[in-house]
């Protein structure tokens, strides 16, 4: 009795501490949405110490670990399946008729019989929805019983205990493989580095390993972090379902706080890997963890078909109590006729007879009964069963499996497969639904000087996608020019030889099982790390680029300190550039058959010594490179400091300062080394200063990048642009080789290897739309801040020409701008995908200062998103722009031909992304979204009154065209007929844009949108925000009543996909998310095409044939029963046995509808692919 005591108890609590008490006891989630847990948050202490009393009095108010996702047991299975059963009406209705039979005045035939329809159905359906159940308690059991280790306070030592024992405030020791029980703090690694690494396959689908880390203070320890000696205690905010949030912070004894972020949390259901042991302490325990809240449960919408089905019931309702009135009537006007008491009129005891009116009033009644068959009670069970055949039938469709990802279709939602055959929009997302996801780097711009990669392009042209047996021929078709031969035959050898022997091993399965102790397969593979094909990982370096690359040398920088040229601002530029690529991004970084180890210190046999001067600066660059953190104290103050405040001024600027009371200190001990003012420190002259003590190696880069292959290292990217970048950074042999929490370790050629502090990652948002790294440089050490992000934003936040110094420096900045956005607009043109790179550099004291503000903002529970927005708005300012990239994203197989197929069906497309509007109209044209006859209108305003104006321009300018072209004598130039069927000879599109959107959502002006993009053939919203995919999904549904369906394949689509009547995910490159919240998950978009034109079809017209001849053959059985009764006196009589009557929906007309509804085709597949316009035969049907 003690758990439903807590819970009792708990839920109490919920009740009255929550404002409002808003949503109902059986949905669970609504109980921990964000917004109504606002201020309210949670204290987490270990039941160790002093804490003892404080803890009994928090615990009781916290759920155990122990979890139900049952919904009946033993005593309620049979009250509440019954309760929710007779949700329906149709099975409340039956039972008005089974109890109205067991009235004599009004019986029709025998009272058991009238039961067994009725018990039938409520039998087979519990039957059901109990072995459902009872594979979720098993389920429940086994969970609940696994084994965890738990640090016992009688035991002083962890123990082997259940999950379900668990409670929030233990502290859980796992090893590697292991599942993590509950969520919790990160206190304790193994890993040198304070990392664990964690994979979601259990939680999102998603294979690739991510990063956790230590919270901050704790990384340091050499030993496991003891129990006995935790004396701190954490404030969270309540349980809520946001996996991608967690707000907190540690306060310690002496009052100084760290904050936590989800970084430091272990989410309940994931697995520990490459660590091995991690130790936590469980912060939500049982259904108050994140997986559990987000575990809603089946996807279940009704479909509009099955609405219609209610309404058509309603009216046969209507019918039967019309023909009962008529019954009715017309046997008290039977009776009426006879002037005496007819003999079959059987009396009363007492002697009198039922007056003709009375008897009417029954009669009604017993023909309701006898007329019931009217309402087929096996109706709903066929649907149910018809449904299933039909989802079972998609799913076992060859043509939808596609082999290189080894996947086919899901059917997550089994009820609305019907729908597929009515929709009439289809909202599609670009990147990774139209085009491959497969980023590969193509051009970039250094400094205002572009770089066109043409042997690259060459290689991609003649580029075949292989097997991995196949792939050794890879290396011949990479050296596409004899100049280049030779880096491509270390580059190919190096990446793809390692593949050959990782496909292999994917093929016996790389991930060991739980349990399993060997470490053979905790290293990523090539088949289970995204964005690695060849076709991403091969980059041919530009021979102009390459040519300038290889003279960066410690003579070039040497120059480049002494004066500030033209050439010696180019290669810092460029040194800056491809720094930023390897750097500015989260990609985990590791390699076959090596332990992963911290590179505090690079190698020093790797660098050639020729002279003392040589040795010298080699072991300054060593000790800089161990002392980075800080500035080296005077030679005065170190001699008269302790050792203990000596290290405490050197660990100021680590990672992340634990108090802002620090800053002071920072600043002073900045003092000595920071002797120029920030007005005086260029930055194409700090970065020589970097470059010159950075580069060591007097041999030539050329000659290196010839002799040494390229590491076998494994990136794993959470996004293709970042897999990208570092591959093209690692083809110039700017090689990412490690990362850690608070460094990144890179091997830039003719420079060595260098090691930078990474202080900060402030990652990519919507809302900012980019990403910034915040690095100490290993030898300037000053701070350095590394931008890239969308041209849109980042073109605004470069210094102005005021702010840059001299004459000279403002004129190549303004020049590399102007350069630099051509650039971007030639790129976009061609269809790339565009990001601008830049850096700003920053002094110690400024540093200090935004990290106060920072601190604040990382400590906050309440509004801590609002805060680091802030925060990072403030840090990316006055920036230097480096140069810019172009990625490809190719479009996938068949994707033309699915668009022009589901045009001619009568579907409207329109075009979510987030890309610039140059690179949306080119994939829109790429793929016949826009055909080179289409008139293109750009919605494009900074006002609402202005968008009003241009978008009422437009819709006179396409009314004027199109009644110009109705009329044959009238010709506009260059204005062809559209190719569709049923398109009007004009045709137009609509391009819009994120900024623009803003103003067209606003509900004056919705009406107009709709009315302008329903004239047009298609649209293409570019810059559009995950939120504005949304609200326009439902905009059109909601106000054009129209059936929409939406497809994507990234996180950013869920919100798009769940608003939609049907939900269609990738299968990408993009984790999971997508597929988990949509309804149908397919492989490729050309898959689309005969899920709607034929599956859709077929599942449609079946199901609607099956509906209309329940209706048909119960309808002309009850005429029958009706027609019968002007024949017998209206008395209620059946002309059929009684068994006949009650079964004849059950039994005896239930098989054949259901095989109809499975299997007929009304049209070939064949003919319903070469013919798309039959679609619109079930597009217009309901």
């Amino acid at each position: 009795m003690a758990d439903p005591i807590r819970w009792a108890r708990y839920r109490w609590q919920r009740l009255i501490s929550t404002e409002g008490g808003e949503g109902s006891s059986n949905s669970s989630n609504k109980c921990y949405q964000s917004s109504k847990t606002i201020g309210k948050h949670r204290i987490v202490i270990p039941c160790l110490g002093h804490f003892k009393e404080e803890y009994e009095k928090v615990s009781k108010l916290y759920m155990n670990n122990k979890i139900r996702t049952t919904k009946y047991t033993l005593l309620t299975f049979l009250p509440r399946n019954l309760f929710e059963q007779f949700h329906r009406v149709a099975n409340l209705y039956f039972l008005f008729l089974v109890v109205l039979n067991w009235v004599p005045l009004v019986e029709a035939f025998q009272k058991e019989i009238t039961m067994l329809p009725l018990i039938a159905v409520l039998t087979i359906i519990a039957v059901k929805d109990g072995l459902e159940d009872y594979s979720k308690y098993k389920m429940d059991k086994q969970i609940n019983n696994l084994l965890t280790k738990v640090y016992s306070r009688k035991e002083k030592k962890y123990i082997d205990e259940c999950w379900k024992n668990v409670n929030v405030g233990d502290f859980i020791r796992l090893s590697r493989n292991e599942i993590i029980p509950a969520d919790m703090v990160l206190l304790y690694s193994s890993d040198l580095d304070g990392i664990c690494y964690i994979e979601t396959a259990g939680l999102d689908g998603e294979t690739n390993l991510k990063q956790r880390q230590v919270v901050r203070g704790y990384s340091e320890q050499v030993s496991e972090i003891d129990p006995e000696k935790f004396s701190s205690r954490i404030e969270c905010e309540s349980p809520n379902n946001d996996l991608s949030r967690f707000r907190g912070f540690v306060e310690h004894s002496n009052k100084d706080r760290v904050g936590l972020s989800k970084e430091n949390l272990l989410l309940r259901g994931c697995t520990v890997r490459n660590t091995e042991a991690v130790v936590g302490i469980v912060v939500y325990a049982g259904h108050e963890t994140k997986a559990m809240l987000n575990n809603s449960g089946p996807h279940y919408k009704r479909s509009k078909l099955e609405r219609k089905v209610n309404t058509d019931i309603l009216w046969c309702v209507l019918l039967l109590i019309l023909m009962c009135l008529t019954g009715a009537i017309g046997h008290g006007i039977w009776l009426s006729r006879y002037s005496e008491i007819p003999f079959f009129n059987i009396p009363e005891p007492d002697g009198k007879s039922i007056p003709p009116t009375l008897a009417g009033f029954n009669m009604f009644w017993t023909m309701i009964i006898l007329l019931q068959v009217l309402i087929p009670i096996s109706l709903y069970v066929s649907i149910e069963i018809v449904k299933l055949g039909q989802i079972y039938l998609i799913q076992n469709d060859i043509d939808f499996y596609h082999e290189k990802t080894d996947s086919t279709i899901q059917c997550r939602a089994l009820n609305i497969a019907e729908d597929l055959g009515q929709i009439q929009y289809i909202f599609s997302d670009k990147t990774g639904t139209l085009t491959e996801n497969k980023m590969v780097f193509r051009r970039c711009s250094i400094a205002g000087q572009e770089y066109c990669h043409e042997e690259n392009a060459k290689r991609l042209e003649s580029y075949q996608e292989m097997d991995s047996e196949d792939e050794d021929s890879v290396d011949r078709q990479c050296g596409s020019s004899t100049h280049m031969s030779k880096w491509r035959g270390h580059n190919c050898r190096a990446v793809n030889e390692p593949l050959n022997r990782k496909s292999l091993n994917q093929l016996s399965g790389s991930y060991p099982a739980l349990g399993r102790e060997d470490g053979a397969g905790d290293v990523p593979h090539s088949g289970h790390v995204a964005f690695s094909s060849p076709i991403e990982t091969d980059v041919v370096p530009d021979a102009q680029l390459l040519e300038k690359f290889s003279q960066i040398s410690f003579h070039s920088y040497q120059q480049s300190e002494e004066a500030s040229s033209k050439l010696s601002l180019e290669t810092t530029y460029i040194t800056d550039f491809f720094l930023a690529l390897a750097i500015c991004n989260t990609v985990v970084v590791s390699g076959p058959n090596r332990p992963r180890q911290k590179m505090r210190v690079s190698s020093l046999g790797r660098m050639p010594i020729k002279s003392l001067e040589d040795i010298r600066q080699m072991f300054q660059r060593w000790s800089v490179r161990r002392l980075s953190s800080s500035p080296l104290p005077s030679a005065k103050e170190s001699s008269s400091e302790s050792p203990n405040t000596f290290v405490s001024k050197l660990s100021i600027f680590r990672m992340k300062l634990a108090s802002p009371a620090l800053d002071g200190a920072a600043q002073r001990a900045a003092e000595p080394h920071n002797t120029d003012s920030p007005e005086n420190s260029q930055v194409p002259q700090e970065l020589a200063v970097v470059d010159v003590a950075a580069g060591c190696e007097r041999n030539s880069a050329a000659s290196s990048m010839e002799l040494s292959p390229l590491p076998k290292l494994c990136y794993e990217a959470e996004s293709p642009d970042e897999a990208a970048l570092v591959h093209a950074a690692r083809a110039y042999k700017c090689i990412l080789q490690s990362r850690s929490p608070d460094q990144v370790t890179v091997d830039f050629a003719g420079l060595g290897s260098l090691t930078f502090q990474l202080l900060h990652i402030l990652p990519f948002d919507s809302v900012r739309k980019r990403m910034s790294v915040v690095i100490r440089h290993p030898v300037s050490n000053k701070v350095v801040v590394y931008t890239k992000g969308a041209d849109s934003v980042m073109m605004d936040l470069l210094r102005t020409a005021s702010e840059v110094g001299t004459n000279n420096s403002e004129m190549e900045q303004k020049k590399i701008k102007e350069r630099t956005q051509k650039h971007l607009d030639d790129y976009a043109r061609r269809g790339l995908r565009t990001l601008c790179i830049a850096k700003k550099v920053m002094s110690d004291a400024e540093y200090a200062e935004w990290l106060n503000h920072h601190f604040l903002a990382e400590t906050s529970i309440d509004n801590r998103e609002e805060l680091l927005l802030e925060s990072a708005i403030r840090l990316e300012t006055e920036l230097t722009l480096l140069g810019a990239t172009g990625i490809e994203d190719r479009l996938q197989e068949g994707v033309p031909d699915t668009i022009q197929a589901l045009r001619k069906a009568g579907i409207k497309i329109w075009m979510l992304t987030g890309d610039k509007r140059e690179t949306a109209v080119n994939i829109a044209y790429a793929c016949k979204l826009l055909e080179p006859d289409d008139r293109i209108f750009t919605l494009k305003s900074q006002s609402r009154d202005a968008c009003a104006l241009v978008m009422s321009k437009i819709l006179e300018d396409i009314q004027k065209n199109t009644s110009a072209k109705k009329n044959p004598s009238q010709k506009l130039g260059n204005v062809s007929a559209s190719p569709s069927t049923q398109a009007p000879a004009f045709s137009a599109g609509l391009v819009i844009d994120g900024r623009t959107l803003e103003h067209v959502l606003h509900d004056s002006l919705q009406n107009i949108f709709l009315e302008l993009t329903e004239k047009c053939r298609a649209v293409v919203c570019c810059r559009a925000t995950p939120l504005q995919k949304s609200v326009l999904v439902r905009l059109v549904r909601n106000k054009l009543k129209a059936m929409t369906l939406a497809v994507g394949d990234g996180a950013n689509d869920v919100s798009m996909i769940q608003v939609a009547d049907t939900g269609v995910g990738i299968l990408g490159q993009e984790g999971m998310q997508a597929v988990m919240a949509s309804d149908f998950a397919i492989s490729q978009f050309r898959h689309l095409r005969k899920l709607l034109l034929v599956h859709g079809h077929w599942c449609y017209t079946r199901l609607t044939n099956m509906v209309l001849y329940f209706f048909y053959k119960n309808v002309a059985y009850v005429n029958l029963l009706f027609w019968y009764q002007f024949f017998c006196g209206f008395s209620g009589t059946s002309m059929t046995d009684y068994w006949i009557l009650i079964l004849f929906n059950l039994l005896f007309t239930s098989v054949p509808p259901i095989i109809y509804g499975v299997f007929d085709k009304d049209v070939s597949a064949e003919i319903l692919m070469q013919l798309p316009q039959l679609y619109m035969m079930s597009q217009k049907s309901v």
